[in-house]
């Protein structure tokens, strides 16, 4: 409660500074802030969740509600902050999030539990530094050879990001009180719902080619192009509410990689866009991605906070919501170096003759590079770059829609293998406190 209350005010001071930054500087300065503050509010909510219902069927729904409270908030921030920006300054975006943070500030105490490990130990700084020496020099480099290609200083910095990586986790091994207990990962489940987690959330760049591909190709305008993801958004609520409902009756197993199934079946869909006539594809497509995946992000959260005891609770949290974080970063990076790659690779070669050099730079750079340097072109000379452009950038995103069917494929044969053993959500499950005492059991009867 107090890292929840702690990070909220956090939230929410750092908010009216970005909104009122007077300088790129202090807006840069501010969305840091606004990131370490943030990072402390998903893992307190699932640790007290964790906490507070630990009747595994009662914490199956209370995630769902709160996975559900998630997604409204990414149907409505968008409409309202897009409503914002037309008639205030474009700071005022960032004062949405004030008044849920002051609700938060005047209720928690009141309402909220606390719940806490009496045996916390104390933060690792060296550690954190080593953690962040690790993933930043690896995403910089990734987003380096998709901006210039496969060269010695990108790859250089992913090389120092493995070794710094390597040495965090000796640290880690060594330490009494580490920043990331690797013991977490001898629990099966723990590790499997981790690696899942990260695998889901690798293919959330999915989103982000779908919205180039509706204003860039097809052409709608931003709010168009959102109201048309909001299919997929709801239909994700819906099977969150739904999937604590079916556990109970049906192993998180075949719910699990069943719901991965239908995910996979909507990421070879969204192959099927076309310059023309290929909304239909895309939306319900993204319909079955999203809805598909939702049994995962449900389950899988509480199968991690249910792993350990609740004095760990947000430890294991922390873990797959960093893992989740990272998996998406990532996802973002290595997918976008394939989408730009193969771009890049098309539209050298099916360039219009007579396109001045500046607007072939452009259109080589991106999609959208290539829709500004169409708009400055003779009608048919414009039409002709634009049509090449949308097709390179069509063959990239369906090669990384194609790759996301593939992972989603690979996370629910590891679920459905290696979670086989988990009761449904209606019968009782062993806690790692239970687990314990039936070793030791077993032992005093052997």
């Amino acid at each position: 409660r107090k890292l929840l209350m702690i990070g909220g005010a956090g939230f929410g001071a750092a908010s009216i500074l970005a909104a009122f930054s007077p300088t790129a500087t202090t807006l840069i300065l501010s969305r840091a802030l606004l990131g370490i503050a943030g990072a402390t509010i998903s893992p307190s909510i699932l640790a007290l969740i964790t906490n507070m219902f630990r009747d595994p069927a009662q914490r199956g729904f209370a995630i769902s509600i709160w996975m559900v409270c998630f997604m409204a908030g990414m149907i409505v921030g968008p409409l309202v902050g897009g409503a914002m920006l037309e008639n205030f300054w474009w700071g005022s975006v960032f004062l949405l999030g004030v008044p849920v943070m002051l609700l938060l500030l005047a209720t928690a105490p009141f309402l909220l539990p606390e719940y806490r490990d009496p045996n916390a130990g104390r933060i690792d700084l060296i550690s954190v530094v080593l953690s962040l020496c690790t993933i930043l020099p690896v995403i910089y480099g990734l987003k380096e050879i998709a901006k210039s290609g496969m060269q010695t200083v990108p790859v250089l910095f992913i090389l120092v990001g493995i070794t710094v990586g390597a040495a965090f986790v000796l640290r880690q091994r060594s330490l009494d009180d580490p920043l990331f207990d690797l013991r977490l990962f001898g629990n099966r489940a723990f590790t499997t719902a981790v690696i899942a987690m990260f695998g889901i959330t690798s293919t959330g760049a999915v989103m982000l080619f779908m919205s180039q591909y509706m204003q860039l190709v097809l052409g709608l305008s931003p709010l168009h192009a959102g109201l048309w993801t909001l299919p997929g958004v709801v239909a994700m609520a819906i099977s969150l509410m739904l999937s604590p409902v079916v556990a109970k009756k049906v192993r998180p197993a075949p719910l699990i990689a069943g719901g991965l199934v239908v995910s996979t079946i909507g990421a070879l869909l969204m192959t099927q866009g076309t310059a023309g006539s290929g909304l239909p594809f895309i939306v319900i497509g993204f319909i079955l991605f999203n809805s598909g995946c939702a049994p995962m992000v449900t389950l899988g959260s509480g199968i991690v906070v249910s792993s350990v005891v609740p004095e760990k609770a947000g430890s294991a949290a922390a873990l797959s919501e960093t893992s989740s974080e990272f998996g998406f970063a990532l996802g973002i990076a290595i997918l976008g170096s394939i989408v730009t790659a193969i771009y890049r690779t098309q539209i050298g070669g099916t360039l219009p003759a007579g396109i001045p050099d500046g607007a072939a730079s452009g259109a080589r750079d991106s999609l959208a590079g290539a829709a500004a340097a169409a708009a400055s072109l003779p009608a048919e000379m414009g039409a002709a770059l634009l049509s090449a452009a949308q097709q390179a950038f069509l063959s990239g995103m369906h090669v990384a829609a194609g790759i996301c069917a593939g992972i989603l494929l690979c996370v629910g044969l590891l679920a459905v293998t290696t979670l086989r053993n988990l009761r449904p959500l209606g019968e009782t499950q062993p806690t790692p406190q239970t687990a314990k005492a039936g070793a030791a059991e077993r032992t005093v009867v052997g």
